[in-house]
């Protein structure tokens, strides 16, 4: 294994920096379509069971990385709240599957677009035109870091 003595302090320095910057941007977003009648955990959730569509409470608890009893409380919030609904496993009767209600899928859809509207408003109220060039640009680089 190669030590960091092989990476230039620039490097290093820009792994930094943007671990830093996107830590808290993600954090900023999340905060902008925070649901103050949901738990961060309800949020989390939600967002799960839209991404990867019906699954057991017990897929949920493991891809979330809680403990079974504790994904329970957090889906029978959720199913309070409208936003899921369990039904029986129709390739076993004994498990549920838990899907999202049409209210689930507004509240999520509705989620995403405050977020990218925000974040559209951000970009032109606090950046000029040239320097939103400048950061679609770097955006184009830093797409490498994402292929394998």
């Amino acid at each position: 294994m190669t030590g960091v003595e092989d990476i230039s302090d620039a490097a290093v320095r820009a792994a930094r920096d943007l671990r830093v910057a996107f830590s808290r941007l993600r954090r900023r977003i999340r905060e902008v379509a925070r649901d103050a009648d949901l738990t961060p955990s309800q949020e989390s959730a939600l967002t799960l069971v839209g991404k990867h569509g019906a699954a057991t409470a017990s897929a949920l608890a493991a891809a979330e990385g809680v403990r079974p009893q504790s994904m329970a409380t957090t889906l029978a919030g959720l199913e309070q709240h409208g936003l899921i609904r369990r039904a029986p496993d129709p390739d076993d009767g004994r498990r549920q599957l838990v899907t999202l209600t049409d209210a689930g899928r507004a509240r999520i859809e509705g989620n995403k677009q405050v977020r990218e509207e925000w974040l559209a408003r951000a970009f032109q109220d606090r950046y000029s035109d040239e320097e939103r060039q400048t950061i679609l640009a770097a955006l184009e680089l830093m797409q490498r870091l994402s292929r394998p």
